[in-house]
């Protein structure tokens, strides 16, 4: 299926989805995310700030931001620029995307896992984002663990891959978790 058929579909199902059906699929997915030996190993994990129509990450920041060492993308021109989660730091930035303020850019090198957002994911580990390229370029120069998570209608059959698409190590839905390739440290 193209990108662009995935994204329309995906949005479809979306706008169906219950508030309570949001907020239950993302305890489920979180539950499972804490369970994986990567999110019990890492210290330093690279987290998106959650648009409304994503699965919501504020709960499982709150619930993790003293015991682990969370990070967040900022957007900069087409790059997207790492710094430390500070609650009272955010500001709204581009996308309307809360994004941290400052100028503590960090190395992505320094980050242990990226729990990557999508518009879909399929077996293979493949990903369809938004359409800009920003998580593609940045997981390019990482050797991070890559975990994708998302409601179960997003891990579709096939995504159209390109040379340039950085694939994830696992997804993560609420109903199973889809080991993509092993991680080795």
């Amino acid at each position: 299926m193209k990108k662009d058929d995935i994204r329309s579909r995906v949005k479809a199902y979306k706008a169906l989805l219950s508030a309570a059906e949001r907020r239950e699929a993302a305890a489920s997915v979180f539950a499972m995310l804490e369970r994986t030996a990567a999110f019990m190993l890492a210290d330093r994990i690279l987290l998106y700030h959650s648009l409304p129509d994503e699965l919501s990450t504020i709960e499982f920041i709150d619930k993790w931001h003293d015991r682990k060492h969370f990070f967040l993308p900022r957007v900069n021109g087409v790059n997207l620029e790492i710094l430390p989660y500070d609650k009272s730091r955010l500001q709204y930035g581009a996308f309307h995307i809360e994004e941290p303020a400052g100028d503590d850019v960090r190395d992505v090198a320094e980050i242990e896992l990226v729990v990557v957002p999508a518009v879909a994911y399929d077996r293979a580990g493949n990903r369809v984002g938004r359409g800009r390229g920003y998580y593609d370029r940045l997981l390019a120069s990482t050797k991070a663990v890559k975990i994708g998570v998302g409601y179960d209608f997003q891990l579709v059959d096939e995504v159209d891959a390109e040379p340039h698409d950085i694939p994830v190590d696992i997804v993560i839905t609420q109903s199973e978790v889809v080991h993509v390739r092993s991680i080795k440290k």
